[in-house]
């Protein structure tokens, strides 16, 4: 009997992709795509999936959040947050909500498949990079690594962060994160004083050095 997958990606080539990599499987079905994490928990609800491959960003939840919230509802499912940054602080941050696996959007055909299948059958899966320093990595993230560092950020503060340095406008990331711009201007507030920078350009610099987007963004 083959795995049931959901896959939750706000862009369709992805899916896509991922729909046709998994059709050679015979151990890998694909029973449901959703656009947003609003239409992933409803399909998760309904189509009660073994495994939920999840984009990191999409409208409305991130990767982050969506995963806490259906384990919330469904802890044996296994939670896979797929992304185009595969930056150490975010597999940290997946792992503490409970995804078994945090892959790189650049991974080869086989290996993903070979990933899925892994996680599926109860095992986990970090990219080779990202294995050598992780174990520091979660040992100092509950303990925190000094002043000016992306581990002193609330998962929050960590979105607005990456929103603005997408350069997104402060009624955009409002309307993302269902945040008022007051709010939002908080947390820009609260990144500056947190990372001890002076102005929003100096914070877009900070998530560039710290790999949270492409340059090429």
């Amino acid at each position: 009997m083959a795995f049931k997958i959901l896959l939750a990606d706000d862009h369709p080539i992805v899916r896509e992709g991922v729909r046709r990599l998994f059709a050679d499987s015979r151990e890998l079905r694909v029973v449901g795509e959703a656009r947003d994490s609003h239409e992933a928990l409803r399909l998760a609800r309904k189509l009660r999936p073994d495994v939920a491959l999840i984009d990191l960003s999409m409208p409305g939840l991130d990767g982050i959040e969506l995963t806490r919230e259906l384990l919330i509802e469904q802890p044996e499912l296994k939670v896979i947050v797929l992304t185009m940054h595969a930056n150490e602080e975010y597999a940290v941050r997946a792992l503490q909500a409970g995804a078994r696996g945090f892959i790189g959007k650049g991974i080869a055909g086989e290996e993903l498949t070979a990933a899925v299948l892994k996680i599926a059958g109860g095992g986990t899966y970090l990219p080779p990079a990202l294995l050598e320093n992780l174990p520091r990595r979660l040992a100092a993230s509950g303990k925190g690594v000094g002043a000016g560092s992306l581990a002193d950020l609330s998962d929050r503060e960590l979105q607005v962060l990456k929103l603005l340095a997408e350069g997104r406008t402060g009624r955009e990331i409002g309307e993302t994160l269902h945040l008022s711009v007051k709010t939002v201007d908080t947390y820009r507030a609260r990144l500056l004083a947190k990372l001890g920078l002076k102005t929003t350009a100096d914070l877009i610099r900070f998530a560039l050095r710290s790999k949270l987007i492409d340059d090429a963004w």
